[in-house]
């Protein structure tokens, strides 16, 4: 069992576009999941925090249609407000519904930030709240991380079956993360800007953790699910992406470096989004 302990209850307060409600709905009256804020009580040392997850979904939802979900997780010092806009159009096309949890003070625990959460149990708890809705396509699960968060997806990637697939941008791998046996097996996809001078593309000690080499971290995962360790190499653009093929369980393991990204990726390569839902599908 976890060491962190949840407390029962799920505040929900439907969200319009511009302001959330405050009607509360009690979740086990709710089937269809769509737009609103969820607060999740989670046990922090000696305190009980509240955190907030956003939803996100198209404001004409079909009931009778199952949708993927794709959580976000925010970089160090981020919001999981910021994915409302950088993600809205694909929610309210209906590609999927968008579920943004907050880290605690800002951050994902990796082991040398300033939360000292249990973020694989806070997931866990987000997990288990939207389990009651039908209107969720539960074969499409998917993670997308940004520098911080991007580790947090890792770690989630590691040591949980929660996704189908992840998408990791603006950082690899890190030593403290292990990838074992019981590892479920999932599609990832890294990408990483060449020009980085907050996460060095080439590994290293920084940020109080040791990163690998970008490509070595893509490697490691393509190892860990029995891809062919030599990728099929395309450039465009000047960018070049490695795709590791012949994955155990038909996943997929594919790495982009975009040459003139630095941290900031999606300023210089703003088609990332859509490459990376495309990658999902």
């Amino acid at each position: 069992m976890r060491r962190m302990n949840f407390i029962v209850g799920i505040i929900i307060f439907f969200v319009s576009c511009v302001q959330p409600e405050e009607a509360v709905i009690p979740i086990e009256n709710a089937e269809i999941l769509t737009s609103r804020t969820i607060v999740i009580e989670q046990q922090i040392g000696n305190q009980i925090v509240n955190r907030s997850v956003v939803i996100q979904a198209s404001a004409t939802m079909d009931s009778s249609k199952q949708y993927p979900l794709v959580y976000a997780f925010h970089g160090r010092g981020g919001k999981n407000t910021q994915w409302q806009n950088t993600l809205r159009r694909f929610t309210e096309n209906g590609d999927f519904i968008g579920v943004y949890p907050q880290g605690y003070l800002n951050s994902w625990n990796l082991g040398a930030e300033p939360s000292t959460a249990d973020d694989i149990a806070f997931v866990d708890a987000i997990i288990s709240s939207l389990n009651s809705y039908t209107n969720i396509d539960r074969g499409k699960i998917y993670a997308i991380g940004i520098s911080n968060g991007s580790g947090m997806v890792n770690k989630l990637a590691a040591n949980t079956s929660h996704f189908n697939a992840i998408a990791a941008v603006a950082s690899q791998l890190i030593t403290s993360i292990d990838i074992t046996n019981q590892t479920n097996s999932l599609s990832v996809f890294q990408i990483n800007g060449a020009q980085d001078d907050v996460i060095p593309i080439g590994g290293g000690d920084r940020l109080g953790h040791t990163f690998y080499d970008a490509y070595a971290s893509a490697k490691k995962w393509a190892i860990q699910f029995g891809c062919n360790t030599q990728p099929e190499q395309t450039s465009s653009n000047g960018n070049t992406a490695y795709t590791f093929s012949g994955c155990s369980n038909d996943v997929l393991v594919k790495y982009l470096r975009v040459e003139n990204a630095g941290h900031n990726i999606p300023q210089s390569y703003p088609q990332l989004w859509d490459t990376i839902w495309d990658f999902f599908q």
